[in-house]
């Protein structure tokens, strides 16, 4: 199969199950994004696709080869490290330079690939600034250059953009994104920033407790999650108790959605509606009634926070639609039913 394939990896740390039975592939030329909190096991698994953990079981394999024996050193896999790891002491050009230096290439082809990587990295000149005298964002620029100098098969990022600003980050994520898509070549990062994932990835991969609850390109995840924790993970949505009715539709909060069902085989669920797809009217038979208890202005959006049956839901606008409501007004919360999902809670 060409691409990388994951073929049953499994990582324990004595009794500790880091990594469970997953099985993944990534197509070449695809950027994947693993997703999820601390501890669910993405940067073992990133590990050890670079060599850097051996499993316990499973196989790692590349364009049809296994490479789980494979040592790192030769694997031609380029990595950027969450610290970065460039070495102060020296300049840029010679953080670039190094593995080509290791490599024994000449001074004039390692001047080349420099020049080369940093017109890519948008840092033309920039070979005998130290590194010490760069900002988070050219650091950064420079450990991603470092690990494409020798034309890696793969590229591997452990949460690289952790350390930057937000409106930095924001704009890393687009210029990273760009590079790889002039470049082509197949990335895997680690991140547990759901917006990051949203903007860089073809496929996202959302991780709990070392096993892969969902893996499908941005939009599938957001509109059509897996569970309710997927739903809750990647971005911001309202999750409701679900109660089957006697002819077979369900009721959320006591009011009937006759154009949902309940999942085979489950006796409990969650409705997930999205904050952008929820509409508040004046109250009125057939939706939900609330109260309004806080109203958020963010500039560019508006979030309105309705409690309704014990529970809180938020309702998302723009400036140009913002609804006229005061905190303490009672209002209407219509939920259209094809904007709706029911999930295992």
């Amino acid at each position: 199969m060409s691409g990388l394939s994951l073929d049953a990896i499994t990582k324990t740390f004595g009794d500790f199950t880091a990594v469970d039975n997953v099985a993944l592939n990534v197509p070449n030329g695809s950027f994947v994004c693993l997703l999820g909190p601390s501890g669910c096991g993405k940067t073992t698994l990133l590990r050890m696709v670079a060599g850097l953990e051996e499993p316990t079981s499973g196989k790692v394999i590349l364009d049809g080869e296994d490479i789980t024996p494979l040592p790192t050193h030769k694997r031609n896999f380029g990595m950027v490290f969450q610290s970065l790891a460039l070495f102060p002491h020296l300049s840029v050009g010679d953080n670039i330079a190094y593995a080509l230096r290791i490599r024994g290439a000449t001074k004039e082809a390692q001047k080349k690939r420099v020049d080369e990587l940093l017109a890519m990295i948008a840092l033309p000149g920039f070979a005998d600034r130290p590194v010490t005298k760069l900002s988070g964002g050219q650091r950064q620029r420079v450990a991603i250059a470092r690990a494409l100098s020798l034309s890696p098969k793969l590229f591997l990022l452990d949460e690289p953009l952790s350390a930057l600003d937000a409106k930095l980050r924001e704009a890393m994520q687009v210029e990273l994104r760009q590079l790889q898509q002039r470049l082509g070549i197949t990335t895997i990062v680690v991140t547990h920033d759901q917006r990051e994932a949203m903007t860089m990835a073809d496929l996202v991969v959302v991780m709990g407790k070392g096993k892969i609850l969902q893996a499908a390109p941005p939009i599938d995840i957001y509109r059509k999650p897996a569970d309710a924790f997927v739903a809750d993970f990647i971005g911001s949505t309202n999750l409701l108790p679900v109660e089957a009715d006697s002819a077979g539709g369900i009721t959320v909060l006591g009011v009937a959605m006759p154009g949902l069902a309940m999942p085979a085989g489950l006796s409990k669920a969650a409705l997930s509606v999205r904050p952008e797809d929820i509409q508040l009217t004046a109250p009125g038979a057939g939706a939900l009634i609330g109260t309004v208890t806080f109203v958020r202005d963010l500039g560019g959006t508006i979030e309105t926070f309705v409690e309704t049956g014990g529970t809180t839901l938020v309702a998302v606008a723009t400036p140009r639609e913002r609804p006229d409501v005061t905190v303490g007004q009672h209002v209407g919360i219509a939920m259209p039913e094809e904007s709706c999902v029911v999930l295992k809670p």
